[in-house]
């Protein structure tokens, strides 16, 4: 049975991204980071901290967000992405998200994945 004993509470990491037009919501006057991007970020983030401690044959899989959109990132802005792991009961993993555009939080919340086999 696999174990993941390096996978622990506390661990945080982060990632900074350039808004693109493929991230934003082309429909807003002026384009912004859109909603779904942003959590996929936070996804990101909290995946890659964890993928490399897993053993071989094993991934992450997000099965639970929840997300405050508090604030806009216009096309161009930079923006980081940042997961604190906050629980660990088995598989299940609890991280902190949150984007932030300098000192301004863009979003923040809550993000649950689960550690499962792959062949693929």
């Amino acid at each position: 049975m696999a174990t993941f004993e390096n996978i622990k509470p506390g661990m945080t990491a982060e990632q900074s991204v350039v808004v693109t037009e493929k991230l934003a919501a082309m429909h807003t006057k002026p384009p912004v980071l859109s909603t779904p991007m942003m959590i996929e970020l936070m996804e990101v983030v909290s995946k890659d901290m964890v993928q490399a401690l897993l053993p071989d044959g094993f991934i992450t899989v997000g099965y639970e967000v929840h997300i405050k959109h508090k604030a806009a990132a216009p096309v161009g802005a930079e923006v980081k992405a940042w997961a604190h792991l906050t629980e660990v009961d088995g598989r299940k993993l609890l991280f902190e998200v949150k984007v932030t555009m300098d000192e301004k939080i863009i979003g923040e919340g809550l993000h649950r994945r689960t550690i499962i086999p792959y062949s693929g």
